[in-house]
């Protein structure tokens, strides 16, 4: 079994910064690709941003050039530096980690509310 906790979740105006952490504990590696997903109201859940054990980083569109995806590989921690925020960037943010078949594990998740 995997565990994923976020924290870091809360409000900020447009335009601010917000920092998302996650840690992993349990069944995991190094070797497992982590990312974050953000689900907004109405919405389906999307994909935001992932990085590997080697530090490949891939972004959705509508975050690139504002977010920033880290990793502790050492830790288990993985990191969203949310810049420039914007009101659509409200949502439930989660933590995800692929397991060895494709499975997917997820946190709780964190709310992160921006205002205009």
């Amino acid at each position: 079994q995997v565990q994923l906790v976020e924290s870091g979740g809360g409000s900020v105006q447009a335009g601010g910064f917000l920092k998302l952490s996650c840690t992993a504990s349990g069944r995991i590696s190094r070797r497992n690709l982590m990312g974050w997903y953000r689900q907004a109201p109405g919405k389906s859940r999307e994909f935001v941003a992932s990085i590997t054990s080697d530090g490949i980083m891939q972004y959705a569109d509508s975050v690139k050039d504002r977010f920033g995806i880290s990793r502790d590989v050492n830790k288990n921690w993985i990191y969203l530096h949310m810049n420039k925020t914007k009101p659509e960037d409200t949502a439930v943010y989660y933590c995800n980690a692929k397991g060895a078949f494709g499975n997917d594990y997820w946190g709780q998740g964190a709310q992160v509310t921006v205002s205009s």
